[in-house]
């Protein structure tokens, strides 16, 4: 079989299995839901659901599930056969990824997520719907945050108590867990600083790539799915080099996205990014390769929350004429490159890998 025919293939292994692994997750989530929505109430009052059905609603809107796929993955190409448990972890995994977006939404002061108002917001209109006492906004953060860290804590007990693992696999699943969220949160407080200090290189948005996104989207579910069914270290060294590489081709293709694509297809507005000054392969690439009235342009857009459409347009306009979009795609390509060199390397079942050798591959054609 020919490259191209090759590489086609296993982005239909991957779309086929990964359609599948959602399916399972989004019916074991909506059957957890169910029994939270339950048990909070008749423990905690419907105050309390207040809180936990924003998480749940975040938590139910969906998106690809690539986090909680890649944990089953990474179980079953180290030889796991246990479904019903590793369900259950890769549930853990995307409660996780909820918490960490209703925290992202409230820093990034977003708006809508998944095609629905963030979990700040909608508990911010539940305020202003009944006339509550107090601030509005207020009362929606600090009961996001506190939804959040309730999804945080739930996410670490599932792991803790996963039927069927081993007391030393869950001991180290819960540990890559929070070894990852710690790495995670140093991650974003430099993505913070980035948007407010005079100037930023591209390696230090490398770094934000690795400790933000690589770590957390692909290195710690492969990791856990990997270790949940017996893999030792040997194993779980060998698919970092994938991991980072992939991880990095993932985000950069999402910040594409998130100024290039629509709502519908990264799950904010595309105005969110160039309001919240995020410093990204595409802008900083930009800023360093404008000149004059165009650089000053971008200089007083990056964090401007009152961007106008016209001038977000602009924005979009300078990243392209000044090379920035096919800069970013080419780094992109690079790292998926370097993530399809480093899986040879990786032992495992050859379709945990064709999956794996897709999900590099759809990267560079990925649209949502």
């Amino acid at each position: 079989m020919s490259t191209k025919n090759t590489a086609k293939s296993d982005k239909k292994v991957f779309a086929t299995k990964l359609s599948a692994y959602k399916k399972l997750l989004d019916a074991d989530i909506a059957a957890y839901t169910k029994t939270v929505e339950k048990s909070t109430l008749q423990q905690y009052g419907s105050q309390a659901r207040l809180a936990t059905d924003a998480y749940l609603s975040l938590l139910g809107r969906g998106g690809k599930r690539i986090r909680g796929a890649l944990t089953m993955v990474g179980y079953e190409m180290s030889g796991g056969r246990d479904q019903k448990m590793i369900v259950q972890a890769a549930r853990a995994i995307e409660m996780m990824h909820a918490y960490i977006l209703i925290i992202d939404d409230i820093q990034d002061r977003s708006l809508t997520r998944r095609g629905g108002p963030t979990a700040h917001m909608q508990l911010a209109d539940y305020h202003r719907k009944h006339q509550l006492a107090d601030d509005p906004d207020h009362f929606g953060i600090s009961l996001a945050l506190n939804s959040a860290l309730l999804a945080g804590h739930m996410a670490n007990t599932i792991l803790a108590n996963l039927p069927g693992a081993t007391e030393n696999a869950r001991l180290k699943a819960v540990s890559i867990m929070n070894d990852t969220m710690a790495t995670t949160a140093h991650g974003q407080t430099n993505d913070i600083m980035n948007e407010v200090v005079d100037t930023v290189d591209l390696q230090q948005v490398d770094d934000v790539l690795k400790w933000k996104t690589a770590h957390y989207t692909f290195l710690n579910p492969l990791y856990i799915g990997m270790v949940l069914a017996g893999a030792g270290d040997d194993a779980t060294d060998a698919i970092t080099d994938y991991a980072m590489s992939a991880g990095r081709a993932f985000q950069i293709t999402d910040d594409i996205l998130g100024v290039f694509g629509t709502e519908f297809d990264s799950g904010k507005s595309p105005l969110d990014d160039i309001r919240e000054g995020k410093r990204t392969v595409l802008t900083v690439y930009a800023l360093e390769h404008t000149q004059n009235a165009n650089k000053n342009f971008l200089i007083h857009m990056l964090g401007n929350q009152k961007l106008t459409p016209a001038e977000f347009r602009r924005c979009k306009d300078i990243l392209v004429d000044c090379g920035a979009l096919v800069y970013a795609k080419e780094v992109a390509a690079d790292h998926v490159q370097a993530a399809l060199v480093a899986l040879d390397a990786v032992r495992g079942s050859a379709e945990g890998k064709r999956f794996l050798r897709g999900l590099a591959e759809y990267l560079l054609v990925r649209t949502s």
